[in-house]
């Protein structure tokens, strides 16, 4: 894809939407953290559903470590995987509290050092906690950059490096959340409704649909 048209896009997207965020729910760069855990493989209505009461108890590292494990279960059991999630937060709280001072860190290398914590989610919490311009990519947005053009790659590490090489610095903060709603509400994966789709005209996806795909 050529620079003008990746440009287009983005501002499209910047006009249409000139403050994403997030639409999980959160106050602090803690809570945030616990929300994009506990996202994995599961949606963040359900998150949201949880953390909502989750947080009223438990805001802090100190505060889900005295909840305990167990307790913090009877929070989360709704959402996917919530055994291995409760052992990896436990674990990370515990980190938090023993070696940054029960403080969130600004810091890559840190963040990953966190039980639970990998690439996608130490970016999100350096892009939406601490308004970083990095580019977490999902599901959503590795299939959105492939489909469309705008960065291609075979594994979500090589479309993140691309996005980040090839996106305009002015659009980088807030790319990971355009792109991922596009991908959750627009183009989707099995039925992507290019026909509400405002960068229809320039996405280079030979397979576009052509008409409104059903509601799903």
């Amino acid at each position: 894809m050529k620079p003008a048209k990746r440009r287009q896009i983005y501002e499209r997207f910047a006009k249409a939407n000139p403050n994403p965020a997030t639409e999980l729910k959160y106050t602090t760069p803690f809570e945030l953290l616990v929300a994009v855990v506990l996202s994995a493989q599961a949606t963040d209505i359900s998150v949201n559903k949880a953390t909502v009461e989750l947080f009223k108890v438990a805001g802090t590292p100190q505060a889900l470590l005295d909840l305990g494990e167990t307790g913090l279960k009877e929070y989360i059991k709704t959402i996917g995987l919530f055994n291995s999630k409760a052992k990896n937060l436990i674990a990370a709280c515990r980190k938090l509290v023993t070696e940054h001072g029960g403080v969130v860190p600004r810091d890559r290398d840190a963040l990953e050092a966190l039980p639970g914590v990998g690439r996608k989610t130490a970016n999100v919490i350096l892009n939406t906690a601490f308004g970083e311009a990095t580019i977490a990519v999902d599901t959503h947005i590795f299939r959105v950059a492939n489909r469309t053009g705008l960065a291609r790659g075979g594994t979500v590490r090589a479309v993140e490096d691309e996005l980040v090489k090839v996106t305009p610095d002015e659009f980088k903060k807030n790319a990971h959340h355009w792109l991922i709603l596009h991908g959750r509400y627009v183009c989707k994966a099995r039925r992507p409704n290019c026909a509400a789709c405002l960068i229809e005209d320039l996405c280079e996806w030979p397979e576009k649909t052509a008409g409104p795909a059903p509601i799903s």
